[in-house]
C-alpha cells in the first residue's frame, strides 16, 4: 500500500504529460501559419480600389474553399499615392518593418521600375496585375512576376487588323510616359513586316491641357495619313476623342484603333465620350464566360453598391480579373510550402547605413519564386499560367463602338490569326464593321494633305524628240503646256482612280527654260519634298528606291547597243563555194568517191557495165558516183545489195543538192545586212568612241560597269544628233535604253540596227514619295491602262506605226551550212554501204570455200589472197544476166549450124591461162570467138578446178625466168 502511494505522484505526472501532449496536437490541427503579403496601390484611383477590392474577395473566396490549408496570407496594405517615389517609399516600409514575404503590384509601370529593385534586393517577389509596358522586361529582373499581359502581346492583332484592310501608313497617337513608350518599338517593327510606314507620331503629355490636344489634333488633319492607333488610359484618352469629335476628325475617312489600355475600359467611360468615339475599332484580351465570372460580377456589383451607392460609373474590368487571379495564385504558391520558416534575414548595417541597406533577405523567397511560377489553374480570366515571368498570352477580340458600348467583331489568336469565330479556322475577314461617320465602307486611310490645293508634278526639260515628254511655253501668255507619250499614260492613270486628285505640271527648268539637273536631280527634289512626284521617261533603278518610291512600269525598258548595218551579200567568182564549208565540201567528196567504189565492187561480177578494160573501170566509179549529183547516171544497177546502197546515196544527194540551192539563192538575192560591230569588249579594246544620251543614267552605268574610258563617251540629246554622229564617223556605236532604241530605229531602220547582249532595268515608273499611298493605287491603275487598248493608241498617237526592223541579237550566225547538220545523213550512207560490202565479200568467201580449204597448204596467204582477188575478178556466170546473155548467144550459134554441147572438150582448151587472161582490172586475153574460152559456156569449170588453174599460173609466174632482151 505504501509502495502503491509512493508511485502515484509518478503517474500523475505521465497522465498529466499525456493530457498537455494531446491537447497540443489537437491545437496544432486547429491553427494556421500567418504570411504576411504587402499591397502597394494608388488608392485614390479607381484601379487601385477595384484592385484591392478583387484582391480581397480572391482571399476570402480561396480559403472558404479551402478550409484545410495549413497557412493565410495577411495583407499589409500601402497607398503609393499615385507618385513613384510613395510607391518605392512603400514598398521600403513593408520590406523594412513587416518584412513582407510577396508584394502585389504597384499600379503602374513607372512605379514598378522602382519597387523592382527593391524586391531584387530582399529576395521577394513583386506580382503586378496592371504594370503592363514592355520596357519592364528588359529589366531582366529575377524577382519581377507580370500577372497580366504585355502590352506587346497586342501587337500582332494590331498588326493583322491594318494587314487586312491595306493601309500603308498610320500615325501612332501615345501618352508621354513609360506606359506610351514601351509598345512604340514593337509597333515599328510589327507594321513594317508588313510594308506599313509610321508616318507620324504624336505624343501628348499626361497632363497637357485641352488647348494642347487640340493644336496637336490639328497637326494631324492637315496630314494625308488617316489611320490612327491610340495608345493611352483615361483621363487623357476620353479627353483626346472629345476633342477629335469636336473638330470633325470622327467623321467619314478616318480610321482609330485603340489599345487595350482604352478597350478594357470602355464599359466604364461616360456616355458622352461613348458618343464620341462611335466608329472606332478596340482589341482586347479575351476573357472566356464561365460560371464562377458570372457569379463573381453579381457578387461585385452587390459589394460596389454597398460601398459607392452614389457611383454607378465603377465597373469591373480585366484588370480587377487580373488581381482576382494573381492574389489566388499567390495563395497556391505560399500553401505548397507548407510549414517553413517564413522569416528575413537580417543584414549587418553599419551606423553610417542607409534605409536601404538595412533592408533584409526572404529566407524562402526563391521557393516562393518557383513555386509561383509553376502554378496553373483556370482563373477567371481564362488560364493562369507564368511564361518568362509574365502572363501567358491567349486570343484578342476585336470590338467596333456602337451606339451606347461596343460589339464584337472577331478575334485573334497565335495560331489561327483573325477569325470572325474564336474556335474556328476559317480566314474569314471580321464581321461588320460600322465606321466613322457611321460609313459601312472601308476608309482607304488617307487623303490629299489639306494644306496643299494640288500635287505639284515635276517633269523633266529635255533638248530631244519630245515624244516622251515636251514642255512647250506660250510666249504671248507665258504659260506653259506638258505633253508627251508618258504625259499621257500618266493623265489615264490619275483618272482612273477612285477619287479625284488634283495635280499640276512643274518643268524642271531654270529661269532661263533650261534643264535644271539630269534625271537624279529630279528624283532628289521628290526627297527634298519640293515636288510631290515625278512624271516622265524615268528609270527604276535600284540606288533611286533608296530615297523615293516607283510606281510598276509602264514601259519595258534595258540597255542595249546601236550599230551600223552594210550589205554583205557575196558578189565575188567564187561566191558558188560559200554555201557549203569546208569540211561539208571536203566530207561529201569522199563520200562520192567512196559510194562509187562500194557500188563498184558490188556490181562488178554481174554487171557488164562495170568490166571491161581498167581505165574504163576506174572512170566508172568515177563517173557513176558524180553522175547520181544530177541524177544523170546511165548504168543499170542489178545488183539488190547496190540498188538498197544507191536508194539511200540519192536521198542524202537530194537534201545535198536542196540545201545547197537554198542557201546560194539567199545569197545572192536576199540582201544581208549585217552589223559592224557585234563584241561590246571589241569596243573597250580598240578605244573606239561611243554616244550615249545626255543626262541619263546611262553615261554613269557605262563607265562604272561597263568600264568605258570617259573620254571615249560621246553625248547626244535626239536622234538627229545620233544619226549625225554616226553619218560622220565620230562613233562606232551607241548605247541607249530600249524605249529610245526602238523610236531611233523606227525613223532609221534602214541604216542601224541593235545588238545585243541587252542589260536589263525595270523600265519607266512614276515617282512617289517614299512610302507614299498614292503608290499602290497608282502602280494598280498602270496595269489597268497598259494592259488596255489605251495604250495602243498612246503609242500610235505618239510614236506611229510600229516599224519593222532587225530583232535584237547578240551574234551573227554564219550563212553557209556546216557538217554538223548533214554527219546524220552520212553515218547512215556510210553505215548501209559498209553492210553492203561486208556481205557481198561474205558471200563471195562462202561460194568458194571448197577451193579455199582444198589450196594446197604450202600456199602463203598473200598468194591465196591474190587467188581470191583474180577469181573475183571473173564475172559470175551463175548470175542471171549473164546466163540470159548466153541464152541468146546459143541461139545465134545454132542458127549457124554450131553447136558444142555433145563433144567435150579438146585437150588444148585446158591449158592454164596466161597472166593476161586474170589481170584485175581487164580480160584482153580473151577471144572475141567462144573456141578459145578454156571452159566454154556450155561447159563451166568447177571453182575448185579454176581455182586451182588460177592459183597455178600465180607459181608459173614467179618461178618463169626472167627474159633477157
Amino acid at each position: 500500500m505504501r509502495n502503491n502511494l509512493t508511485q502515484l505522484p509518478l503517474y500523475l505526472l505521465c497522465c498529466l504529460s499525456l493530457w498537455i501532449f494531446f491537447l497540443e496536437m489537437a491545437m496544432s490541427q486547429n491553427t494556421t501559419i500567418p504570411v504576411k503579403v504587402g499591397v502597394v496601390l494608388d488608392m485614390d484611383t479607381w484601379l487601385g480600389k477595384m484592385g484591392l477590392r478583387c484582391i480581397s474577395m480572391a482571399l476570402s473566396d480561396f480559403y472558404a474553399s479551402h478550409g484545410h490549408y495549413k497557412t493565410r496570407l495577411v495583407l499589409e496594405i500601402r497607398d503609393s499615392k499615385t507618385d513613384v517615389v510613395g510607391a518605392a517609399a512603400a514598398a521600403l516600409d513593408l520590406l523594412q518593418n513587416e518584412e513582407v514575404q510577396a508584394i502585389i503590384g504597384p499600379a503602374s509601370s513607372m512605379q514598378a521600375n522602382f519597387v523592382i529593385g527593391l524586391g531584387d534586393k530582399a529576395h521577394v517577389p513583386i506580382i503586378s496585375f496592371s504594370a503592363t509596358s514592355p520596357s519592364l522586361s528588359s529589366l531582366r529582373s529575377r524577382y519581377f512576376v507580370r500577372a497580366t499581359l504585355n502590352d506587346s502581346a497586342q501587337v500582332p492583332a494590331i498588326r493583322a487588323i491594318v494587314q487586312a484592310f491595306g493601309w500603308r501608313e498610320v500615325v501612332l497617337i501615345s501618352v508621354d510616359n513609360e506606359y506610351g513608350n514601351g509598345v512604340i518599338p514593337y509597333l515599328t517593327d510589327a507594321l513594317q513586316e508588313i510594308d506599313t510606314r509610321i508616318s507620324y507620331r504624336s505624343v501628348i503629355h499626361p497632363l497637357a491641357t485641352d488647348d494642347q490636344i487640340l493644336e496637336e489634333l490639328y497637326k494631324l488633319m492637315t496630314m494625308s495619313t488617316r489611320v490612327f492607333i491610340v495608345h493611352m488610359f483615361t483621363p487623357l484618352g476620353p479627353r483626346l476623342f472629345t476633342r477629335a469629335n469636336e473638330i470633325g476628325m470622327m467623321e467619314e475617312g478616318y480610321v482609330w484603333i485603340l489599345t487595350d489600355g482604352l478597350t478594357d475600359i470602355l464599359s466604364t467611360l461616360d456616355p458622352s465620350v461613348i458618343d464620341s468615339m462611335q466608329g472606332v475599332l478596340g482589341v482586347k484580351p479575351h476573357v472566356p464566360r464561365s460560371k464562377e465570372l458570372e457569379s463573381f460580377k453579381i457578387r461585385w456589383k452587390t459589394k460596389i453598391q454597398q460601398e459607392y451607392p452614389t457611383n454607378d460609373s465603377f465597373e469591373l474590368n480585366i484588370f480587377g480579373l487580373w488581381a482576382y487571379d494573381a492574389a489566388s495564385g499567390l495563395a497556391m504558391a505560399v500553401e505548397k510550402l507548407g510549414r517553413t520558416n517564413f522569416s528575413f534575414q537580417k543584414s549587418n548595417t553599419s551606423r553610417n547605413s542607409t534605409d536601404l541597406d538595412t533592408v533584409g533577405v526572404s529566407q524562402i523567397g526563391p521557393n516562393l519564386l518557383q513555386s509561383l511560377l509553376s502554378t496553373r489553374f483556370k482563373g477567371l480570366s481564362g488560364d493562369f499560367q507564368i511564361l518568362n515571368r509574365q502572363l501567358r498570352s491567349s486570343a484578342f477580340q476585336v470590338v467596333n463602338v456602337i451606339g451606347k458600348g461596343e460589339r464584337g467583331v472577331g478575334f485573334w489568336t497565335p495560331e489561327n490569326g483573325t477569325v470572325r469565330k474564336l474556335h474556328s479556322t476559317s480566314k474569314a475577314n471580321l464581321g461588320r464593321i460600322v465606321w466613322p461617320g457611321e460609313s459601312p465602307s472601308v476608309p482607304k486611310g488617307w487623303v490629299l494633305p489639306t494644306n496643299e490645293k494640288k500635287m505639284r508634278i515635276g517633269v523633266p526639260v529635255t533638248k530631244g524628240s519630245g515624244k516622251f515628254v515636251k514642255v512647250t511655253r506660250d510666249p504671248s501668255t507665258n504659260a506653259t503646256e506638258v505633253t508627251g507619250f508618258s504625259i499621257a499614260v500618266f493623265d489615264a492613270v490619275m483618272a482612273a482612280l477612285p477619287y479625284a486628285v488634283p495635280y499640276e505640271y512643274i518643268p524642271f527648268q531654270t529661269p532661263d527654260g533650261e534643264p535644271a539637273g539630269d534625271y537624279n536631280d529630279l528624283i532628289y527634289q521628290v526627297y527634298l519634298k519640293k515636288y510631290d512626284a515625278v512624271v516622265g521617261d524615268t528609270t527604276i533603278l535600284a540606288n533611286r528606291s533608296l530615297y523615293v518610291d516607283f510606281t510598276l512600269p509602264y514601259t519595258e525598258s534595258g540597255v542595249s547597243m546601236i550599230v551600223p548595218i552594210i550589205d554583205r551579200r557575196r558578189k565575188n567568182a567564187w561566191v558558188f563555194l560559200k554555201p557549203l564549208t569546208w569540211d561539208l565540201w571536203v566530207t561529201t567528196s569522199c563520200f562520192f568517191v567512196f559510194i562509187g567504189f562500194v557500188i563498184w565492187v558490188l556490181e562488178h561480177r554481174v554487171n557488164k557495165d562495170f568490166r571491161g578494160p581498167r581505165s574504163h573501170q576506174v572512170g566508172t566509179i568515177f563517173w557513176f558516183s558524180f553522175s547520181t549529183l544530177v541524177f544523170a547516171q546511165k548504168e543499170r544497177i542489178v545488183s539488190n545489195l547496190a540498188r538498197f546502197v544507191v536508194i539511200i546515196w540519192l536521198f542524202v544527194v537530194l537534201i545535198l543538192t536542196q540545201s545547197y540551192t537554198a542557201s546560194l539563192t539567199s545569197m545572192l538575192t536576199v540582201q544581208q545586212l549585217n552589223p559592224t560591230i557585234t563584241d561590246i569588249n571589241e569596243l573597250i579594246k580598240k578605244g573606239e568612241r561611243v554616244g550615249c544620251q545626255h543626262a541619263s543614267f546611262v553615261h554613269e552605268f557605262l563607265i562604272e560597269s561597263m568600264k568605258f574610258d570617259e573620254s571615249n563617251l560621246v553625248l547626244y540629246e535626239s536622234t538627229e544628233v545620233l544619226d549625225e554622229l554616226f553619218s560622220k564617223g565620230r562613233i562606232a556605236a551607241a548605247f541607249d535604253e530600249i524605249p529610245y532604241i526602238k523610236l531611233f530605229l523606227g525613223k532609221y531602220c534602214s541604216k542601224y540596227t541593235a545588238v545585243g547582249p541587252t542589260y536589263k532595268f525595270d523600265g519607266f515608273g512614276f515617282v512617289f514619295p517614299k512610302g507614299s499611298p498614292l503608290v499602290a493605287d497608282v502602280s494598280r491603275e498602270v496595269l489597268n491602262v497598259t494592259e488596255g487598248a489605251k495604250m495602243l493608241q498612246f503609242e500610235k498617237a505618239w510614236f506611229g506605226q510600229t516599224p519593222s526592223y532587225p530583232e535584237l541579237t547578240s551574234s551573227v550566225s554564219s550563212d553557209s551550212i556546216g557538217l554538223n547538220s548533214f554527219w546524220g545523213l552520212f553515218l547512215i550512207a556510210g553505215i548501209a554501204s559498209f553492210v553492203a560490202l561486208i556481205t557481198c565479200i561474205t558471200t563471195f568467201l562462202y561460194e568458194n570455200r571448197d577451193a579455199l580449204i582444198n589450196l594446197n597448204s604450202p600456199s602463203s596467204t598473200w598468194r591465196k589472197i591474190k587467188a581470191m582477188v583474180a577469181r573475183f575478178d571473173h564475172k559470175d556466170l551463175r548470175s542471171h544476166t549473164f546466163r540470159k546473155s548466153d541464152q541468146l548467144q546459143d541461139k545465134r550459134h545454132q542458127s549457124h549450124g554450131c553447136s558444142y554441147t555433145n563433144f567435150p572438150p579438146s585437150p588444148s582448151s585446158l591449158l592454164i591461162p596466161t597472166h593476161s587472161n586474170f589481170g584485175f582490172f581487164g580480160e584482153q586475153g580473151i577471144p572475141s570467138s567462144g573456141h578459145a574460152d578454156p571452159v566454154g559456156p556450155n561447159r563451166p569449170m568447177s571453182p575448185h578446178i579454176l581455182f586451182e588453174y588460177e592459183l597455178a599460173n600465180i607459181n608459173n609466174e614467179q618461178t618463169r625466168p626472167p627474159v633477157i632482151e
